[in-house]
């Protein structure tokens, strides 16, 4: 009988440890961006962390200068110009930009440099967004958001989109 609970003790505790006792990790979401032609040209992974929800893009194949980066607020990118993914991801009814005193949009990220070979990376978090569904502020809200990168960079305060010109790229973001 002492045998019989030894093993189903240690059944139990390698269970929970299995499990992880119920926890789970971070919230993630993914993103693949296309061009206007269809061509896949980054990938975004978005992780839900205690200060908002971090993002790392990484891309190639795009005109090389410094290119404005936003969360739009649908999750559509029909080419070529991109126009069904609306505008910049705003909840909360504030103006562009993240040096507007009024601002920003909840989808205002930072300036994505890409060098002379096409390729650019960028990490950054996007405060005022969560990937928790049921939050006005999710990126998983219906209808879905999207990642756009932008031929010119932003200003980061001219509303509503930092003069950053138009779309040249696009990645609806998924689970």
């Amino acid at each position: 009988m002492k045998y019989f609970r030894i093993v189903t003790m240690s059944g139990v505790l390698l269970l929970l440890i299995i499990w992880g006792c119920g926890e789970s990790g971070p919230l993630t979401a993914k993103s693949v961006l296309v061009d206007n032609k269809g061509q896949k040209v980054g990938e975004a992974t978005l992780t839900e962390i205690p200060q908002g929800v971090k993002v790392v893009l990484k891309v190639e194949k795009l005109p090389p200068g410094v290119h404005a980066f936003h969360i739009h607020e649908k999750g559509v990118c029909a080419t070529p110009d991109f126009a069904a993914a609306g505008a910049h991801f705003n909840p909360f009814g504030k103006k562009h930009g993240l040096k507007n005193s009024q601002g920003p949009h909840a989808g205002d990220l930072p300036n994505l440099y890409v060098g002379p070979d096409g390729k650019g990376a960028l990490e950054a978090t996007a405060t005022l967004v969560t990937l928790k569904e049921g939050k006005p502020n999710s990126l998983f809200k219906p209808g879905g958001t999207s990642l756009m990168i932008h031929e010119n960079p932003d200003d980061d305060f001219t509303d509503p989109t930092g003069n950053a010109g138009p779309r040249i790229a696009c990645g609806v973001i998924s689970k």
